[in-house]
């Protein structure tokens, strides 16, 4: 059977390891797929003969449970990329503010629908925090950022975010958070302003499923946002964006506790073990890791980030070039947290360079 690895766009087909691909490049949950998720798909295979539900009523009544929101507040998306391009393409706005490095897809998104991104740049030397105080958002009509911020892992707490939404109203500025990592965090009530999106009519939450229960194949996801926004995001979307197993799918894994709570054990464990294995590398500077991947910059004896992950990838892992990303040059790497097996076959493969 031909060894075929879809990465990045790329299709790997040159040997690997026995065992196949280790894929570092890709922030999953390490757990993989729960079993009342592969359960819940695979009991809706012979209801796939009929259309999902357009609304999603079930899944957002559990989602409403789940994350205190009423249900009227959310739009589900087919992953929560999609949900970006339909936020732009909804609400047109002419100037979008990202802080840079982030998500490329925010600024694909945007391009998409015509805005003109202008950058907001994180310093290095600062390990790029954002500073709310520091954002200028006269003429800007949408600001998108992560919290965790991908690449970097950097967070804002929810009252440091409500300074900038207060900021952001008086612009008529939209404020839009993606939240697609604060699943992994046991605090993460510390840090999501989904309850503010009742009291802010120019705030939106995205925020993915498929990154913490494992189904970016799926794809699943949902914004949170005033009912009004709502109604016109739903009015610029497929109808049945979202299939039946993943309407399923949703529902199974937000009602999985177990696996939630086992989840955010091992990475939290994890991501600071890890961390500190690959401190022990000469060259590596190894940002403060908050969720399940690990932003790095290589120092002058790994030549760049393209050739390391070439060299890795002759070993048989697949890790995330950062070269591409505003606001970064080309010595970053993004490796993902996994299990402490496959951590330590990393630094194995790693030291014998």
């Amino acid at each position: 059977m031909e060894n075929r690895f879809v990465h990045g766009g790329n299709v790997y087909r040159e040997g690997a390891p026995e065992g196949g691909w280790r894929d570092f490049s890709a922030n999953i949950n390490p757990m993989g797929l729960a079993a009342s998720v592969r359960s819940a798909v695979a009991d809706s295979i012979d209801d796939i003969i009929h259309y999902p539900d357009p609304n999603g009523k079930e899944l957002k009544e559990v989602l409403s449970d789940f994350y205190g929101v009423p249900a009227e507040y959310f739009v589900l998306g087919n992953g929560a990329a999609e949900l970006f391009y339909v936020l732009f393409h909804t609400e047109h706005p002419k100037k979008v503010l990202l802080p840079i490095p982030s998500f490329s897809e925010y600024e694909r998104a945007a391009l998409a629908a015509g805005a003109e991104v202008v950058y907001h740049t994180l310093k290095e030397d600062e390990d790029f925090a954002l500073s709310v105080d520091s954002i200028e958002l006269e003429g800007i009509d949408c600001i998108l950022l992560g919290n965790p911020n991908n690449p970097t892992g950097n967070m804002l707490k929810s009252a440091e975010l409500e300074k900038l939404i207060k900021k952001a109203e008086l612009t008529g500025t939209i404020v839009a958070v993606d939240e697609s990592f604060l699943d992994f965090r046991e605090d993460e009530g510390e840090y999501s302003v989904r309850a503010l999106t009742e009291k802010y009519e120019n705030l939106i939450i995205l925020r993915s499923l498929t990154k913490f229960y494992a189904l970016p194949g799926l794809r699943l996801g949902f914004a949170v946002t005033n009912p009004k926004r709502v109604e016109k995001m739903d009015m610029g979307k497929d109808p049945w964006n979202v299939n039946l197993p993943a309407q399923r799918a949703g529902i199974a894994a937000l009602k999985d506790m177990e696996y939630q709570k086992k989840s955010r054990k091992l990475v939290a464990e994890e991501c600071v073990r890890f961390a500190n294995e690959l401190r022990t590398i000469k060259g590596f500077k190894v940002f403060e890791p908050t969720v399940n991947f690990i932003l790095i910059r290589l120092g002058e004896e790994w030549e760049s980030s393209a050739a390391f992950c070439a060299r890795m990838r002759k070993n048989g892992f697949l890790l995330r070039d950062c070269s591409n990303y505003p606001g970064l040059d080309n010595m970053f790497v993004r490796v993902a947290v996994k299990t402490r097996e496959e951590n330590e076959e990393f630094m194995a493969a790693l030291r014998s360079l």
